[in-house]
Order: structure tokens, then C-alpha cells, then sequence
């Protein structure tokens, strides 16, 4: 009897030792298995793409010329205007001189649409009233949209109906090309200011000149619109000029117009009949009477300090 029961508490012995065996032999298979996870392969996901950065096009960077600041004019007091005489200029971009204002690098025309779209600048109707009869007393202002309008042709565009027939036809603005504009005419004050013994001239506006086609009919050179050159000083004195001879002039757009790096025809001077030049001249001769104008102004200032 006493034998059955040892052999029987050794048998349960046994088993609770097997059994503890194989509860052991758990762990030990979890831990290979975490091992062979472990030794796979991982995708380091924090790893980011290098940004492409562009190498420096030279050996300077340009960035005088981006803060570049307007010279502000001289206080001018009325007391002190003791001549005045308002002159209109034409620039055309196909004289020689003037050629580096059309330049593809650096166009004027594309510096001053892109300051107006971006609301930098604010373009100014054109079109006579009769508040301001000549339409350039900056009396009407723009939009951007408006203002790119007014430099593309106008195209006429047929309407048709349902069934194919013709129903009318309406005028559309064509596309605007930078290319197309070849002059741009100025309105300036040349004072003597008696505080300081200066005569000089002052730009009031600067207008971009079309010959838009309407009808198939082409016309006459007309301001787009105006621009207060005032307030374009700013924009203009931080875009560089392009010069053939020099590709480090430092010259800004604000310093052509102030330092007169350009040449022009007089196309008006104000008179009693607020005639234009080619109102009364024609031909040869209103070359003839532009060269006039300005020899007058240069001699009323010579005659100035003659004794």
C-alpha cells in the first residue's frame, strides 16, 4: 500500500515537472522568434530628401540693387518757381541709345505691368474728360485688369447660335506682347528754382505708347494708360538696368530717368492753344520745331548768367 502511493506521488511529480519543463520551453521559443524580427531588415522612415538648393550663377550676388533706396528731391517751394514750362517727350525704344529699355533681361514695360497687377503702382486712364482734357492728369484710376486690356489689340470674335447662324459679334482684347511696345512718352516740369540756382526737370508721368489695331484698322501711337512717376520711383530704383558695355554699372531704372540716360523727341510744349507740335508742323519740320524747344530751354538758362 505504501508502495502504490509513492509510486503514484512520484508519478505526479514527474508530470509537474514535465509540465514545468514545457512551460519553460515557451519563453525560450518567443525569444528566438523576437530575435529573428529583430534581425530583419528596417526603413528608416526619418530620413528626408535633400531640397534642391541652385548654385550661385557667378561669383558676387547681385544685392545692392534689391534695397536700393530713392534720393529724394529737393523741397521746392512755389515762392521760389520763378520759370516753369511743362514739356511731353516721346522715347522710342528703337534708337540706339535707347535700346537697353526694351531688353529682354529687364524690360520697362514689364517692370511697370508687374507693379501694377501686384497693386505696387496704380495705372491711371488715359482717356480724355472733361475734368482732365488731355488724359493725363491722373484722374481716373485703373485695375490691373483693366490696365493689361488696354495693351493688347482688339480683336472682333463672331457669336453664333444653336443652329450655326450668325447672331452678332462682339470685341475682345487679343493677347499682350511685351514686344509690341516701342515708345513711351513722359510729361515733365522744367523749373528754376531760385533758392538753390537750378534749373532742372522733374518727370510728373510716364505712359506706355500702343498702336492698337481696331476693325483691322491701325492706329495712331496712344497712351495705354499713365503711371505717376513719383510714385514709381521706388519700383524703378530696384530693378538694374542692362547696359551693353557693362555688366556691373549698378545702375537702376530710377537713375535712367534721373541722370536723363536717354534721348528723346518734344512732342508738345504747354502754349495758350494747348496745341501738340504736330498739330502745326508737319513732316521734317516737327523735328525741326522739337529742336527748337529744347534749344529754348537751354538758352533761357544760359541767358541767365550772362552779364
Amino acid at each position: 500500500m505504501f508502495c502504490s502511493v509513492y509510486a503514484q506521488k512520484r508519478n505526479t511529480t514527474n508530470r509537474k515537472r514535465t509540465t514545468t519543463r514545457q512551460g519553460m520551453a515557451a519563453p525560450v521559443q518567443n525569444n528566438t522568434l523576437n530575435a529573428a524580427v529583430t534581425a530583419q531588415p528596417t526603413v528608416d522612415t526619418t530620413k528626408k530628401t535633400k531640397l534642391f538648393e541652385r548654385p550661385l550663377d557667378g561669383y558676387y550676388k547681385k544685392t545692392n540693387i534689391l534695397s536700393a533706396r530713392v534720393t529724394p528731391y529737393a523741397n521746392l517751394r512755389e515762392a521760389d518757381v520763378v520759370y516753369a514750362k511743362r514739356v511731353w517727350r516721346e522715347i522710342d525704344l528703337r534708337e540706339k541709345m535707347n535700346r537697353y529699355l526694351g531688353s529682354p533681361k529687364a524690360r520697362l514695360i514689364d517692370i511697370l505691368m508687374e507693379a501694377v497687377e501686384a497693386g505696387e503702382l496704380t495705372a491711371y486712364d488715359a482717356n480724355p474728360t472733361k475734368e482732365d482734357p488731355n488724359g493725363d492728369g491722373f484722374a481716373v484710376p485703373l485695375t490691373a485688369a483693366k490696365a493689361k486690356a488696354k495693351m493688347a489689340d482688339s480683336v472682333i470674335v463672331e457669336k453664333f447660335n444653336a443652329n450655326g447662324d450668325k447672331v452678332g459679334s462682339v470685341l475682345q482684347a487679343g493677347e499682350f506682347n511685351a514686344d509690341s511696345v516701342i515708345r513711351f512718352r513722359i510729361k515733365e516740369d522744367w523749373v528754376f528754382d531760385k533758392q538753390r540756382s537750378v534749373f532742372e526737370p522733374r518727370i510728373i508721368g510716364i505712359a506706355p505708347l500702343m498702336r492698337l489695331k481696331v476693325a483691322d484698322v491701325q492706329t495712331d501711337f496712344q497712351p495705354a494708360f499713365w503711371v505717376y512717376f513719383p510714385e514709381a520711383r521706388q519700383v524703378l530704383a530696384a530693378k538694374e538696368a542692362i547696359s551693353r558695355n557693362n555688366d556691373a554699372t549698378g545702375l537702376s531704372f530710377d537713375d535712367v530717368f534721373m541722370k536723363r540716360l536717354f534721348t528723346s523727341v518734344i512732342v508738345k510744349e504747354s502754349n495758350q492753344k494747348d496745341e501738340r507740335i504736330k498739330d502745326y508742323a508737319q513732316g521734317i519740320d516737327r523735328l525741326y520745331e522739337s529742336e527748337r524747344v529744347k534749344k529754348s530751354l537751354l538758352d533761357w538758362e544760359l541767358g541767365l548768367w550772362q552779364h
